[in-house]
């Protein structure tokens, strides 16, 4: 069967021909200093600032990953998608503080607040976690939806799992090398709409397909429409065992997203991805002041709470058409023998959808929007990199490079980005779903990051030394465990001796892992700096809210008014309202 006809094709040329039009524009604009190339002069209102977030954020993982999980588990990572209400710690807790010190980078911060060597290791450390996720992450997804629908698609020995990967990260290579932020922020601002618009057919035709929303909750049942899973998965009894037996503990279950991981654990993960990651935090610095940031993270709250209908929805509905019989390509794609869905195909599900639900013509515009999502995330990290690597290495080893060298030398550090994602491909593919592998890296690094930046904002008396004896062992821990369980998904059929020290650990859940990592981390930072010398409060004014002067609370507390307040409380109810609803 050929998926696309020729009425999608001059959909998909259209939408590529208005975006590269669009970042021509921009490069017809003057990006001849750093600020203009990384920060996009820090012009940005808040609707730009608020349709690049969620842009970026939704990428790869989400119409591919997110779909995957919403067919194997439901709405059990709907819980990570109502995280909306960690835009609004960012635009009302964080921005002031990041505003205030006219930083470029996270880790710049970071040395504001304790000193250079904090922002070293934050900078190494975000430069792995997003070769590790982002980039990786993203170029699978698109040899993912080239696969599905471009399966034929062969050259010089490549498949089109191959041919899709290398397309989509030399297309968004190009205009974010050439644009830089302000590329990547307008045309995010273009695709975000064209996404929307997209996923949400997408939802509409595969209820059409399958009957209705009732059709649905007859087919799945209520289970798949439930956000707290047991600590014990169906099946399993008992919920504690010697250590001999931890494979049937409530610690592991990577199958399973129990409620405590959900309500303990996955906030640390959401709270430094939307507060202190630099791939979402660079936005918001990219506006000119205060009040256009927050209101740009309030606005992408508002788009965040779309994705559990937009993706999830679809990929629970994927599984029930295949279950259900009513779509044969689907169910001989995603049902096994056995009746059950085939986790590893389950990743399949959004472009299996695209290709067998949609009409022609509204197929080319959703693949349009497909592609502008793995685009939109992959331009994001690639410009959130280069801004790391060129400002916080590059620029620290040469102060007295002119602009014109620090643009040069981001574009480059893009490249090299880019080839050493590919080089990660493998290890993706053989792990057991791309959210699961993307949110277990993220769990294993994100902890220490998180307590330093909060624990340093909420805490003056939390000094240097402190904060680098956190980044360090929580770092350290996190690397244990990739190296423990990289080995198991890139070699096949490789398993450590059950029981062993290294078998439980890879088999603890990656959520209570995090949370381990977490509580270690804050624990070290604490001890540490108080066995430690005190900060100097004069040089960290501002930087925390014991050490803020009259002046700028009064500058924070103008920025903002009672709209602000009101569209919050606005957010906060719906998340409410959903937790509600999936709590049956």
């Amino acid at each position: 069967m050929t998926v696309l006809q020729t009425l999608d094709w001059l959909v998909i040329a259209g939408y590529f021909a208005i975006v590269l039009g669009l970042a021509w524009w921009v490069m017809k604009k003057q990006q001849k200093t750093s600020t203009d190339y990384f920060l996009a002069g820090r012009h940005l209102g808040w609707f730009v600032v608020g349709a690049s977030i969620f842009a970026s954020n939704i990428g790869s993982e989400h119409l591919v990953g997110l779909a995957g999980s919403g067919a194997t588990d439901g709405v059990a990572m709907a819980h990570y998608e109502l995280h909306a209400w960690c835009l609004l710690i960012l635009g009302w807790v964080m921005v002031p503080f990041y505003m205030r010190s006219k930083v470029f980078t996270m880790p710049e911060f970071l040395e504001r607040r304790f000193n250079p060597r904090a922002r070293t290791v934050l900078s190494a450390i975000s430069l792995v976690a997003y070769v590790l996720t982002k980039i990786a992450v993203g170029v699978f997804a698109g040899g993912v939806v080239f696969s599905v629908l471009l399966p034929e698609m062969n050259f010089m020995g490549m498949d089109s799992f191959w041919i899709g990967s290398i397309l989509v990260i030399v297309i968004t290579g190009l205009y974010t090398v050439v644009g830089g932020m302000t590329a990547v922020a307008y045309t995010e601002a273009l695709q975000t709409i064209i996404l929307i618009i997209g996923s949400a057919l997408v939802t509409f035709f595969g209820l059409e397909a399958l009957g209705g929303w009732g059709e649905l909750k007859s087919i799945v049942g209520s289970e798949m429409f439930n956000l707290w899973k047991p600590l014990v998965p169906n099946g399993v009894e008992g919920t504690w065992a010697p250590v001999k037996e931890v494979g049937r503990m409530a610690w592991y279950f990577n199958d399973n997203y129990p409620w405590i991981g959900m309500l303990f654990a996955a906030p640390i993960i959401g709270l430094w991805y939307w507060t202190t990651d630099q791939y979402i935090v660079q936005r918001t610095l990219s506006a000119p002041n205060e009040t256009e940031a927050r209101r740009g993270s309030i606005a992408a709250s508002f788009f965040k709470l779309l994705p559990v209908f937009i993706f999830i929805i679809p990929g629970i509905i994927s599984y029930a058409l295949a279950v259900s019989g009513k779509i044969p390509a689907l169910q001989s794609q995603l049902i096994g023998a056995d009746g059950k869905i085939i986790r590893d195909n389950a990743q399949q599900a959004f472009p299996l959808m695209v290709a067998y639900v949609l009409p022609v013509g509204v197929r080319g515009m959703v693949v349009a929007g497909l592609l502008a999502a793995l685009m939109s995330s992959l331009a994001g990290v690639f410009n959130a990199c280069s801004t790391l690597f060129t400002i916080d290495f590059y620029q620290k080893l040469r102060p007295n490079v002119s602009q014109e060298k620090l643009v040069w030398v981001g574009r480059v550090a893009t490249v090299v980005m880019v080839i050493i994602g590919l080089m990660w491909l493998p290890v993706i593919r053989g792990g057991k779903g791309l959210y699961d592998y993307l949110q277990g890296i993220q769990a294993y690094l994100a902890p220490p990051i998180f307590v330093v930046f909060f624990a340093g904002v909420f805490h003056k008396r939390l000094n240097a030394k402190g904060a680098l004896a956190a980044l360090y062992t929580g770092f350290a821990l996190g690397l244990i465990r990739l190296a423990i369980d990289t080995p198991v998904k890139l070699v096949k059929g490789f398993s450590y001796s059950e029981g062993s020290l290294l078998w439980i650990i890879n088999n603890i859940f990656f959520q209570y892992y995090g949370l381990l990592i977490f509580i270690v981390s804050l624990i070290v930072m604490v001890v540490v700096s108080y066995m430690s010398e005190v900060p100097d409060y004069a040089k960290i004014s501002g930087l925390t809210f014991g050490t803020r002067t009259d002046e700028q609370k009064k500058t924070t507390r103008e920025s903002w008014s009672a709209i602000d307040v009101i569209a919050s409380g606005i957010v906060l109810a719906l998340i409410l309202i959903a937790y509600i609803y999936f709590s049956g």
